[in-house]
């Protein structure tokens, strides 16, 4: 059997930047076990699977799939660099010819509409430089809590959109109890930081940025009905099959 392999890495426009994801689209499902044998063997932050809902679609035509996430050790409900990722794969290689796609996942209908380039990474870094900074030992804050309800922990500060790009917000993720010592771009965690911030800013079109080491910026809208658009760009680096 060989399985189709990219590596994008999502929320930036520049190579070995943003958040890396492995995508495979799959015509058929796998013996449930691979799923995670695969994902462990990608060692990314996580490995999507995208796979085909009505037999008689392709990865052409068909608008509406069914998507599953995996860390190393664990497959997880929401994750939005992989779905961008996962859209960027069908969109650019697939040519899917639909303006928006729909992926059914353990989290629900999630819609990505194929849009124009977005806004560049900037190396602006004056005024996020103590989030930068900060050191956070993983193995000591998995051992500090080991109720198995914590999943991740987020750190973050105002921006400074007085100076260009005008970021609103910086932030970084954590989550050793997901075999992720820190995620570099976390697409699920900023629909809680948008939230967050859209009630402290007043506003609710925000532009932020993620300020781990690879780094990455999101385009986000907090919608009329709470729930969050979340914008970004993606570069393929790495093209392959997986053969079982």
């Amino acid at each position: 059997m060989e399985i189709p392999v990219y590596i994008l890495d999502a929320f930036t426009n520049l190579p070995f930047k943003g958040n890396p994801a492995a995508i495979c689209p799959l015509m058929h499902e796998l013996r449930e076990d691979l799923y995670q044998t695969i994902a462990a063997e990608m060692n990314l932050s996580e490995t999507a699977f995208i796979t085909r809902i009505d037999p008689s679609d392709n990865f052409t035509t068909g608008s509406r799939f069914r998507l599953r996430w995996f860390t190393p050790t664990t497959e997880v409900n929401l994750c939005g660099h992989a779905t961008l990722a996962s859209a960027a794969v069908l969109f650019k290689h697939k040519k899917n010819v639909n303006p928006k796609l729909v992926f059914e996942t353990r989290s629900g209908d999630l819609a990505v509409t194929e849009q124009g380039e977005g806004m560049p990474m900037s190396s602006e870094t004056s005024s996020r430089s103590v989030l930068t900074s900060l050191k956070v030992d993983p193995v000591a804050l998995q051992s500090s809590e080991k109720s198995a309800r914590v999943k991740g922990l987020i750190l973050t500060m105002k921006g400074s959109p007085d100076n260009q790009p005008g970021y609103d917000f910086y932030s970084r993720y954590f989550a050793p109890w997901n075999g992720i010592p820190e995620d570099p771009v976390t697409g699920s965690a900023h629909t809680v930081l948008g939230s967050y911030w859209s009630k402290q800013l007043g506003k609710n079109k925000m532009l932020a940025y993620q300020c781990s080491s690879r780094g990455g910026e999101l385009e986000l809208e907090v919608r009329d009905d709470g729930r969050i658009n979340i914008s970004g760009q993606s570069v393929t680096v790495l093209q392959g099959t997986i053969t079982l």
